[in-house]
């Protein structure tokens, strides 16, 4: 089970890097005669662009209106179903344990790679080819590694990295592409630090630097065209949790929200980092806007979401001792949590704890302990909210 995991963690990975090229796809390569290739086509970049940032903002139809164009104007190419796979991968990504977008997914990028195997085969030095092969299979691995499919994550690795050096042009002269080697960069110094036993797989490829990887997302999102997005997007996650730089997290996640602001995943994230910096009135804010739209039914906001906005309404009114709304929005947690099938997570969890608490303190003994075997029946054992639940229960004699 251990070594699934680890795998996993490297398909993962795999698809990591590569989905950063892929999800802003101009950033493909640098030619100096680049009439033969339709990703540099000038005008089409800006169109993409505005069709990309609509897909951001989750306005589908308008995304997916323009791509329907590109793919009547280019329909032997792969580009137009690989941004309608892009368009489903974001409406993933909001949720990745919501299966109900995989196939059409999955159809869209087998499309995308079939067009992009005819333009290899018929000439195995177009990297625009190449790139899309790279990026097509590193989006099925990312997937697949994730549905624990792991054979089917393998072999989508395997060809991912076949054609993600065939894709590589000349790098410096296009910034674009400092998205891939950043993440490159990063993670393969993390993945052995995190998980040791990845160690002799990593040392297969080149030797890599935390600091450098750093550097260059930073160099991405302050000057790249097309990727700017996705490296702020991969930025504000390593500030938040393996760089301990929440102030820098909520500086990304800050401007993320204001420019994509119907964008559920940034608009919660903005919310986290409020919270996890102490500015609890603006997280607040940002959490009832967050629940507003879920009742509202906006694109792409769903339960995940409000698991994340209820605990931090909760947690805003337990710092306030208002235990009654406190208990409201715990148990609002656990609602969410449940229906997104999300009872191993942290927010689902110490909603638990909180709640056996709060009724231990209101003399509601039976109920508390109900709700710390709960914590103890979803939480592994080296769980902090295991230990907590333990703890309590031995303290106050549940």
């Amino acid at each position: 089970m251990y070594f699934k995991k680890i795998v996993g963690v490297l398909l993962m990975w795999m698809g990591l890097c590569l989905s950063g090229f892929g999800q802003q796809m101009d950033s493909v390569v640098y030619n100096p005669n680049p009439s033969n290739y339709l990703l540099l086509d000038k005008g089409l970049q800006f169109r993409i662009t505005a069709a990309i940032n609509s897909m951001y903002n989750f306005d589908f139809a308008k995304a997916e209106h323009d791509f329907a164009v590109i793919a009547h104007q280019y329909p032997n190419h792969p580009l137009p179903d690989f941004l309608m796979a892009l368009g489903y991968w974001w409406r993933i990504e909001v949720d990745v344990t919501n299966e109900k977008y995989d196939k059409i997914f999955l159809r869209y990028l087998e499309r995308a790679t079939e067009k992009a195997e005819r333009l290899f085969d018929a000439d195995e030095s177009n990297k625009e080819a190449a790139f899309f092969l790279a990026a097509g299979y590193g989006f099925q691995g990312r997937l697949y590694s994730e549905r624990k499919s792991w054979t089917k994550a393998a072999f989508a690795g395997k060809n991912a990295l076949k054609y993600m050096d065939l894709s590589r042009g000349e790098e410096e002269f296009n910034p674009e592409l400092l998205l891939g080697d950043a993440l490159f960069n990063y993670f393969s110094v993390w993945i052995p630090e995190n998980y040791p036993l990845l160690r002799p797989v990593m040392a297969l490829f080149p030797a890599g630097s935390k600091e450098l990887g750093l550097k260059q997302l930073e160099e991405v999102a302050s000057n790249a065209f097309y990727t700017r997005i996705e490296a702020m997007y991969f930025l504000f996650r390593l500030y938040a949790s393996e760089e301990k730089r929440p102030y820098d997290a909520l500086r990304i996640s800050e401007y993320l929200h204001a420019e994509f602001p119907n964008n559920p995943y940034f608009h919660r994230s903005y919310a986290r980092h409020l919270y996890s910096v102490g500015r609890w009135n603006e997280s607040l804010a940002q959490s009832f806007e967050i629940l507003e739209r879920i009742d509202d039914k906006w694109t792409g906001y769903e339960a995940n979401s409000g698991r994340y906005a209820a605990f931090y309404i909760a947690q805003y009114y337990d710092k306030t001792k208002d235990q009654a709304k406190a208990k409201q929005y715990y148990l609002k947690t656990m609602s969410y949590g449940e229906e997104s099938e999300s009872q191993e997570s942290g927010y689902y969890l110490y909603s638990l704890v909180q709640l056996g608490k709060i009724e231990s303190a209101a003399g509601n003994k039976k109920l508390a302990k109900e709700y710390f075997k709960r914590v103890k029946k979803y939480a592994k054992r080296k769980h902090p909210a295991h230990k907590e639940a333990r703890e309590f229960i031995k303290k106050n004699k549940l």
